[in-house]
């Protein structure tokens, strides 16, 4: 039992990193669609999710990124 619970504790700390630089690539898609159209409320929540990643908020900033992404129409 010791042993899953410590491979558990290992993947999540491998995970974390990789579920962290999502938000770099989701800001330059938002940037690049920012720059064929202007929307302050996008700009808004991508500077949002920027600084929300910076602080190491990932959750937030992806949520952040996310509904900018929606709005000018970009999966995720």
């Amino acid at each position: 039992m010791k042993r899953l619970i410590i491979a558990a504790f290992i993947a999540v700390g491998f995970a974390s990193p990789a579920l962290a630089s999502h938000c770099p690539k989701d800001v330059k898609l938002i940037d690049a669609a920012l720059a064929e159209q202007s929307n302050a409320e996008a700009k808004t929540l991508r500077d949002q999710g920027d600084a929300l990643h910076k602080a190491g908020k990932h959750k937030e900033s992806e949520d952040a990124l996310h509904k900018a992404m929606e709005i000018l129409g970009l999966q995720h």
